[in-house]
């Protein structure tokens, strides 16, 4: 993939940049693999904001993406890759030998025509190859990775992400992700071969807070800038600092550094955090 950068015809198009789409092949949606995708606007079964800054944005359709792999011992043949709106890696639609169709993300250097696996048996270690961690040689760098067996790959899904396997001891393999965190993982989970396609989505520039409002981002104001009754930062003369110890939320909970991490379960399988050297 390579990025596209217009020329400076306006002040929006002055270092906007957009990926070329190139390497898709496949412009409409495999119609028995999507579903309809209703917008909440960022608002619960209740009706009030749980997420802010949502709302608008294109209408998009859900794809139902295969991230178990469970379809195993059965080669498929990649039959197109094709964008998908709700995610910035690209998926790639597979025809197996049986005739079903999945899609599944798409990993670097995959190409149409190509015939990827998934199997619980040792297979060639190759892009789009599915198979448990305990089959994979060490040093591999691998994506859609299971936390819990059989649930479905729920680490390093998005463009360009990548983690390594690092170890194994015992029932369990060492995994190094790609915030630098290295935990524990069973060896029973499966994993993808290779590394999550599109690399260049980081060096895409919108240009235009347009092109934001089209994803369903909505407008992020700063505290500072709001009255004292809608964020502890607000109020005041001209512009004023914080006015606290640290830095709050709109709901007066300490943010910017404060620790928010409650699973404590997990911790045991965490050996080495992220940021540490």
């Amino acid at each position: 993939m390579a990025v596209k950068i217009y020329k400076p015809t306006s002040p929006g198009r002055r270092g906007m940049t957009s990926p070329t789409f190139e390497e898709i092949t496949k412009t409409t949606p495999e119609r028995r693999l999507t579903r309809p995708l209703r917008k909440s606007g960022g608002r619960d079964h209740q009706g009030t904001v749980s997420i802010r800054h949502r709302g608008g944005g294109h209408k998009r359709h859900l794809r139902l993406i295969d991230f178990k792999r469970d379809k195993l011992d059965i080669p498929a043949k990649v039959a197109a890759v094709e964008y998908d709106p709700n995610r910035s890696a690209r998926i790639a639609l597979l025809h197996y030998a049986d005739g079903e169709k999945r899609y599944i993300i798409a990993p670097l250097e995959l190409k149409v025509g190509d015939t990827v696996r998934a199997s619980r048996k040792e297979i060639d270690i190759r892009a789009g190859n599915a198979l448990p961690i305990a089959n994979i040689p060490v040093g591999t760098l691998i994506h859609n990775i299971e936390i819990q067996p059989g649930k479905g790959g729920q680490i390093a899904r998005s463009a360009g992400m990548a983690a390594q396997l690092l170890g194994k001891e015992g029932d369990y393999a060492q995994v190094r992700l790609p915030s630098g965190e290295v935990r524990l993982i069973r060896q029973e989970c499966m994993a993808t071969i290779g590394v999550v396609g599109n690399l260049d989505h980081s060096n895409v520039k919108l240009g235009k807070a347009g092109r934001k409002r089209h994803m369903g981002v909505r407008p992020t104001v700063r505290g500072t800038a709001m009255s004292p009754r809608d964020h502890p930062h607000g109020g005041g003369e001209g512009r004023q600092p914080v006015g606290k110890p640290g830095p709050r939320s709109p709901w007066g909970k300490p943010t910017r550094g404060f620790k928010t991490r409650r699973n404590k379960k997990s911790d045991q399988f965490i050996v080495k955090r992220r940021g540490q050297r």
